[in-house]
């Protein structure tokens, strides 16, 4: 056998896991660096915290508003808060007339 010989039949018998090698890196890379990876963690996190502070803000709006439509409920109407909700819907107020919320906690 000749030199030459000798080098394509290393060559060849490399190929194989070399091309196993190369496809196991590259799904390491993807496991570390890809969307869903180990880095892509510390997003989650983040964006989970931003989605929590979003939500309490909503949760309490909506706990405002619920407290408004149990306020208008056609059983027991708060007659002051009725009033206000009328002539504000329907443009009777005077311009020199001022509308204070009153806070439930007084």
């Amino acid at each position: 056998m000749t030199q030459r010989h000798k080098v394509r039949k290393s060559v060849n018998r490399a190929i194989g896991p070399t091309v196993a090698l190369l496809a196991v890196l590259a799904m390491i890379g993807y496991i570390i660096f890809g969307p869903t990876g180990l880095y892509a963690w510390g997003d989650y996190r983040q964006s989970v915290e931003k989605k929590r502070v979003v939500l309490s803000k909503l949760t309490k709006r909506e706990n405002e508003l619920q407290n408004r439509v149990n306020l208008l409920d056609r059983r027991r109407v708060d007659p002051d808060l009725a009033d206000e909700y009328v002539r504000e819907k329907l443009g009777v107020m005077h311009p020199d007339e001022i509308a204070i919320p009153m806070d439930d906690k007084e």
